[in-house]
Formats: C-alpha cells, sequence, structure tokens
C-alpha cells in the first residue's frame, strides 16, 4: 500500500479499519463493527472495546496477536519464570498488529471470567482526515453480559434463569 501524505503535518496518514470484534463463546454471537485510524494504539484500542461492547474496565486484558502479548504494563506482568514477556500495548499500533486485510487478533478481557474476543481487519481503506482521530462503532448486535456474570458458561446460565420466571433465583438475578 502507498502510503498518502497529510498535507498539514508532511506525515504519512494512516488508513482506515474495520474491524469486527466477535464475543467468542455467545450463541447467538455478540458482535461490533469498528472504525479506527491504522495509527491507533492497542491501549487505544482497548479503550474503544470498553465502550463498544459495554464493559467497565474493571479488570485486566490482553492482546494476543500470533505468539505475542500485548498488554497495560501498568497492570500486567509476569508472574512467574518462564511466563511469556508481555509488551506494551501503547507501542503497537494497528497496522503493525494487523498489516492485512483479513488479519486477526485476539483480545482477552476479564482474567477470571475469561471473555475472549476475535478481531478481524475486514477492511483496510485508504486514509480518510475525517476519520484519523476518532473511532465509531458502526454495527452490532446483542447487548454485552453483564460483568463477573461467570463467563460465558455463566452468561448461558444467567440467560437461561431470565427466560423461567419460575426459577427460584429469577428475581435475585433480576436485581
Amino acid at each position: 500500500m502507498i502510503a498518502q501524505i497529510e498535507p498539514s503535518t508532511g506525515k504519512p496518514s494512516a488508513p482506515t479499519y474495520h474491524l469486527k470484534v466477535v464475543l467468542n463463546g455467545t450463541n447467538p454471537p455478540i458482535w461490533r463493527r469498528l472504525q479506527l485510524p491504522g495509527n491507533a494504539n492497542l491501549g487505544w484500542l482497548h479503550a474503544v472495546l470498553q465502550v463498544a461492547l459495554g464493559w467497565t474496565n474493571s479488570h485486566l486484558h490482553q492482546f494476543r496477536v500470533g505468539e505475542l502479548l500485548y498488554s497495560d504494563l501498568h497492570h500486567n506482568s509476569p508472574e512467574f519464570e518462564g511466563d511469556p514477556e508481555i509488551l506494551d500495548e501503547h507501542k503497537a499500533t494497528l497496522q503493525q498488529v494487523a498489516p492485512q486485510q483479513k488479519d486477526v487478533l485476539g483480545y482477552e478481557y476479564d482474567f477470571g471470567d475469561s471473555w475472549d474476543h476475535q478481531i478481524t481487519a475486514e477492511k483496510i481503506l485508504p486514509s480518510d482526515p475525517a476519520a484519523a482521530t476518532v473511532a465509531l462503532c458502526l454495527h452490532g448486535a446483542r447487548a454485552c453480559p453483564p460483568e463477573d456474570c461467570g463467563g460465558p458458561w455463566g452468561y448461558d446460565n444467567l440467560l437461561e434463569i431470565f427466560r423461567n420466571p419460575k426459577h427460584e433465583e429469577h428475581e435475585s438475578m433480576k436485581e
């Protein structure tokens, strides 16, 4: 791809990414389609994912790109000798970790509930000055599960309880 130059700065401008984010383990799937500039770092992507999916940023997270792990180094470091190195998510951009359409990366939020997301670079479009500094949620389906409900399995159980008004936990779970 040929880099375009922003006239005001003389710096190469970033392409625009359309990402599809799917919350694994949900059926029907919970998903979002996002638009971000390619020079967005993974720390910014984390913040966008939190808002777009409805999470509350109450837990640790990490991105997986092949065998590489990226996270916020202020909150996440290897616990044991032999743990994989964790790279700084603020120093890695979408263009670096997903340089081509159809590239996939993983995003795990809440290591206890283990909410795994698959992020696919669906489209990489030419630079758009209007989109150079914003993230947009273009489309999506289904609300995000509540925090701390036990991961995909706990969420399935919660939905089952909601569907059955006679279930002994129906009223307490609604609260």
